[in-house]
């Protein structure tokens, strides 16, 4: 028998695990830390991921119906057993997202060839909550649809169309031929000066900057208005991409994603090992050096991972986050029929509506058999928030109360992190906790920042797509 190899970490001799040195060691298999194991071994670095669970995609897997029961700690009823049919036809995601169709994560994607391992489907619409009326609208984001919607008044009609034709015709910086570095007007202008320019009210302002700018609070207002601009520009661009809304989702749920970076790793000669508990981060002169895992070791002067893998003295606690994930037989009432979609209900709406007053949005994402992720008939809606008060699932209830009658439903409330900014130097890089939004916008921002960090570089995403595709 052959001798085992062994490797010295912090003065210790342990067995190696695997070919014992790496460049990265990556502890999770969540979308963002695949993500990265996939870019960063494609960029040529020898890296090894290891996940304390036996299946990929960590917090943001996607489960069957036996295993989202057993997470949650439930059974279901006669009743609910009989309506939702077999459990291998669900892939039900724990935590909701919808990829904006030219948005970063899409163009990563493609960068990387991950496309050729999924389906994508466009999301029938995306909506956003009127607390005026208590229903839901689908977004305008075309001129003619400002003049149809029943979202504005009359009078707001016109100066919306007027704004979303002059945003069409703006100057932003890196785009369209403009110079990266050009001083355009939108610089010297805050999003409340634009807003003011062309007219628009409080409530066109909210529906504009939180369902289709996307943004979490009203921060950006009283910020310079170009990337307010670019991110309605791009909703814009994604919408006419598809057509339905600006939003698409892969078949069988959103676990094939980190499977699809896993595969982009394993191609490059990238090492994963599930059912890998980790024992200890280890440092030598205050510089990560490996981690011992089930009594084995192997080297790197790097380590990345979700929150979870790592010490509360290396993170800061953002807040919490509170989702509920809903099993329905009917799609929801307010939204046409839609057997998906997006909805946002921005938090100015939920007072307005005559709800409690809160600070932050409250979104709704649905998916259902169409998307091949739950048995014909049945739609999965997830309603989540950032939580403010002491009673989280109450906070919910704009959102639920739109879903009508519920099979089972599954709440969970997670506290969320992001690394301190200290860890960098010790060679440690944490990628922050998945927040409350139902797209991948902040995700990819946080993987493109962590590939920064590790790398030094920014990640191309100048690909043209048409032209990539006439080549093939």
């Amino acid at each position: 028998m052959a001798e085992e190899k062994t490797i010295e970490l912090n003065g210790k001799t342990y067995p190696m695990l695997a070919d014992g040195e790496y460049d990265c060691i990556i502890l999770g298999t969540g979308l963002k830390e695949c993500m990265l194991a996939g870019l960063l071994s494609k960029k040529g670095k020898k890296v090894i991921v290891l996940d304390r669970n036996g299946y990929y995609g960590s917090d943001c897997a996607s489960l069957n119906l036996d295993e989202l029961y057993k997470k949650f700690d439930k059974e279901p009823s006669e009743k609910a057993k009989k309506k939702l049919g077999s459990s291998r036809d669900y892939c039900v995601d724990l935590i909701p997202k919808f990829l904006m169709s030219c948005g970063k994560l899409s163009d990563i994607l493609y960068i990387t060839g991950v496309t050729n391992y999924l389906e994508f489907q466009c999301v029938d619409g995306s909506f956003v909550y009127d607390g005026k009326t208590k229903k839901t609208y689908k977004m305008p984001s075309t001129p003619e649809e400002a003049m149809s919607t029943p979202l504005l008044s009359l009078f707001q009609k016109m100066k919306y169309k007027s704004f979303l034709t002059g945003i069409s015709e703006m100057e932003i910086p890196g785009e369209d031929g403009v110079d990266s570095d050009e001083d355009v007007p939108l610089n010297r202008m805050t999003m409340r000066q634009l807003y003011k320019k062309y007219g628009l009210d409080e409530n066109s302002q909210d529906f504009t900057g939180h369902a289709m700018a996307l943004e979490l609070n009203d921060n950006y207002l009283d910020e310079p208005a170009t990337e307010t601009v670019r991110a309605i520009k791009l909703y814009g661009y994604s919408v006419n991409a598809y057509g339905k809304s600006p939003f698409i989702y892969p078949l069988y749920g959103l676990g094939g994603l980190p499977e699809g970076f896993s595969r982009l790793c394993g191609l490059h000669g990238g090492v994963f090992i599930l059912n890998q508990e980790i024992d200890s981060i280890e440092y030598e002169d205050e510089k990560v050096a490996g981690v011992v895992s089930q009594g084995h070791a192997v080297r790197a002067k790097m380590v990345i991972g979700d929150p979870s893998y790592f010490k509360e003295e290396l993170m800061k606690k953002t807040g919490k986050v509170v989702r509920s994930i809903c099993l329905l037989d009917h799609p929801i009432e307010s939204v046409d029929g839609a057997k998906s979609c997006q909805i946002i209900i921005p938090a100015k709406q939920v007072e307005r509506a005559g709800y409690k007053k809160r600070e932050s949005d409250i979104y709704v994402s649905c998916v259902s058999y169409k998307h091949k992720v739950c048995s014909k008939g049945i739609y999965i809606a997830i309603v989540s928030t950032t939580v403010e008060t002491k009673k989280p699932e109450k906070e919910l209830e704009p959102g639920i109360d739109l879903l009508g009658k519920i099979i089972d439903r599954f709440d969970s409330v997670v506290t969320t992190y992001r690394p301190r900014s200290n860890t960098k130097k010790s060679g440690v890089f944490i990628t922050t906790s998945y927040d409350a939004t139902s797209h991948f916008e902040t995700v990819a921002e946080d993987v493109l920042a962590v590939y920064k960090q590790v790398t030094g570089e920014h990640l191309d995403l100048n690909v043209d797509r048409d032209e990539e595709e006439e080549e093939e």
